[in-house]
């Protein structure tokens, strides 16, 4: 699967081409004056022939990080299982964990967004959470049991999403099978975020992300009125990868 094909299991594709630019980039430094490590992680999630960053590749870098962690993020997603073990190895760090969130936090990407203990978000910038997915070829039962296993491993998501959330388990449940994008502040209002970055006062920046908010929430009941009215496809094919 490429990345376009990825992106293209999206139910709201608006943003497309957007996601698709995102390239790789992957990078960390210390910095010893405040004793903080930072990382960026830019582009997709898992192990995809050299476009993405993995959860081997986090692992090599924090586990002789020093100090605290400061992550940038930007991430349409990708495979479910790195994108939770690299919430479950940052989680694992003995310093405080920030990540700022500097365009989007898509997916797999919104899973690791929850390892921290301050989850910034920046002007414009998106969180997106959605139904796992995963490519399935076979029989009725081996796609019956594909559809149990994509079950629970949403439970476990929603495990991790419940961490930060201020709604209710079925709330979180409904926005991921929707497919729920998120603007900067309504990361916020439902505690997956703690704050957005940015110059208040500049009218010019807050006008913007004003209208992506309008934009989302348009797209969102957009999508909840089709997802009344369309049945699901329903994927199958017995694969290794997870798709989130």
């Amino acid at each position: 699967m490429t990345k376009l094909d990825f992106l293209k299991t999206f139910k709201n594709q608006a943003y497309l081409q957007q996601l698709e630019k995102i390239e790789r980039k992957f990078e960390s430094r210390y910095n010893e004056a405040d004793d903080t490590t930072e990382i960026t992680i830019y582009g997709l999630i898992g192990d995809w022939w050299g476009e993405s960053v993995s959860a081997s590749d986090i692992d090599n870098v924090i586990k002789d990080a020093k100090g605290d962690l400061l992550i940038n993020l930007n991430s349409p997603g990708g495979d479910a299982f790195d994108g939770i073990a690299i919430y479950n190895r940052l989680k694992k760090h003995k310093g405080k964990v920030t990540i700022h969130v500097d365009g989007w936090a898509c997916s797999a990407a919104s899973v690791i967004a929850m390892a921290a203990d301050e989850l910034i978000m920046g002007l414009g910038s998106m969180c997106m959470i959605h139904e796992a997915s995963n490519i399935v070829w076979g029989t009725k039962t081996q796609m019956r049991k594909e559809a149990d296993v994509l079950d629970e491993l949403e439970e476990g998501i929603i495990d991790i999403y419940m961490t930060k959330a201020k709604v209710s388990r079925e709330d979180i449940r409904v926005a991921v099978d929707a497919e729920t994008w998120y603007s900067a502040q309504k990361a916020v209002d439902i505690g997956f975020a703690t704050a957005v970055s940015g110059d208040n006062g500049d009218e010019k920046e807050n006008e913007i992300a004003a209208l992506r908010t309008q934009l989302a929430d348009a797209h969102n009941e957009i999508q909840q009125l089709k997802n009344k009215k369309e049945p699901e496809p329903i994927a199958a094919a017995v694969g290794p990868r997870f798709y989130f």
